[in-house]
């Protein structure tokens, strides 16, 4: 992939240290800041997240790929989505009794 020009980067940093929040919150303001600062040279077909925190996989690994819309839009939803729920699958991969129930059967 190639950025359009060389001030994508620094737009890039500057909304990252602008934002505010969870690390997902902010890399998506990153992303969409790239893209109006022109974003690749050609156009976005794909955009991606993973996270890494206190565990040692990804506790988030987002990606859409050959969108109709935005791929950054459809990402951002998708974050939205799956953010609430985090928290929970870490617990549940960690120790599931202490993980809130799904509400499902089997899940009790």
């Amino acid at each position: 992939n190639m950025l359009a020009h060389d001030g994508v980067p620094q737009a890039m940093v500057e909304a990252f240290l602008a934002s505010e929040g969870h690390l997902g919150d902010r890399l998506i303001a990153t992303m969409r800041a790239a893209l109006k600062a022109g974003g690749e040279a050609g156009p976005v077909h794909s955009a991606g997240m993973k996270l890494v925190r206190e565990v040692a996989w990804p506790v988030a690994d987002l990606r859409c790929d050959w969108t109709d819309d935005c791929p950054i839009e459809q990402l951002a939803t998708l974050w939205e989505l799956y953010k609430p729920q985090l928290d929970a699958y870490v617990t549940r991969a960690i120790n599931p009794s202490d993980a809130p129930s799904y509400g499902v059967p089997g899940d009790e």
